[in-house]
């Protein structure tokens, strides 16, 4: 069975509803990355970080799976599909998608301020100060914050190394390390491209320029079709 690697960003989400980041009406035009996103910024105002991710989180459980990720569990039926998000939410798992390695965390999981092993999950459930960890540290979100190492990097790149085919839907390709994952996909391996923006990519990929949720349905009957 032909091992399938989709790298997934904000663009498969937003179909849901799900609030990004980087578009012009995006979370970023309403708060500072420097603000929300950042190990200093919760240091300094740690309930504004947790308020941030509790909204993103009650958000997520008011949102469902799109066309788009139902059609990459439909390409289970015939390939060993792994789905690589940068996305932290679990829209992927609610459609059915059974191999998922999340890059930047998921809202649904806190873990140790003191032990970034210790995660436990919390499902839709606000985390408050005072909340501690079996470890007796405050909870934190799961979440990969900028400048904070990407532990599912390495997993990442090594699943990207022995890629058959690579679907890459609704990113820009610009946040890295992420981005820099195409680069590990052999050469001979076929590369699709699902988003409605022009994304710069340095190989030959076959590009479908429009949302995820009509342009995934392409590329999986075109899939299901070989």
């Amino acid at each position: 069975m032909k091992k399938v690697v989709v790298l997934t960003g904000a663009g498969i989400s937003a179909e849901s509803g799900i609030s990004t980041f980087r578009d012009s009406d995006g979370l970023w035009e309403q708060y500072r990355v420097e603000d929300v996103a950042t190990h200093d910024a919760y240091l300094r105002n740690p309930k504004l970080v947790l308020d941030f991710y509790n909204e993103r989180r009650r958000q997520l459980f008011q949102v469902q799976p799109n066309e788009a990720h139902r059609q990459l569990v439909r390409l289970e039926e015939r390939y060993d599909v792994h789905i690589v998000t940068q996305n932290i939410d679990n829209l992927h798992e609610q459609a059915g998608s059974s191999q998922v390695l999340h890059l930047h965390g998921l809202l649904t999981q806190a873990r140790s301020d003191r032990d970034d092993n210790l995660i436990v999950d919390i499902g839709d459930r606000d985390i408050h100060l005072g909340d501690k960890a079996p470890d007796g540290a405050q909870l934190r979100p799961h979440i990969v914050w900028f400048g904070e190492a990407v532990p599912n990097i390495e997993p990442a790149t090594e699943l990207c190394e022995k890629a058959d085919i690579f679907i890459v839907v609704g990113t820009s390709l610009n946040v890295y390390p992420a981005a820099g994952l195409i680069h590990y996909v052999p050469r001979s391996s076929p590369c699709y491209l699902v988003d409605p923006k022009a994304v710069s990519v340095s190989r030959p990929v076959t590009t479908f320029a429009e949302k995820a949720t009509t342009g995934v349905k392409k590329v999986v009957d075109e899939l299901m079709n070989q």
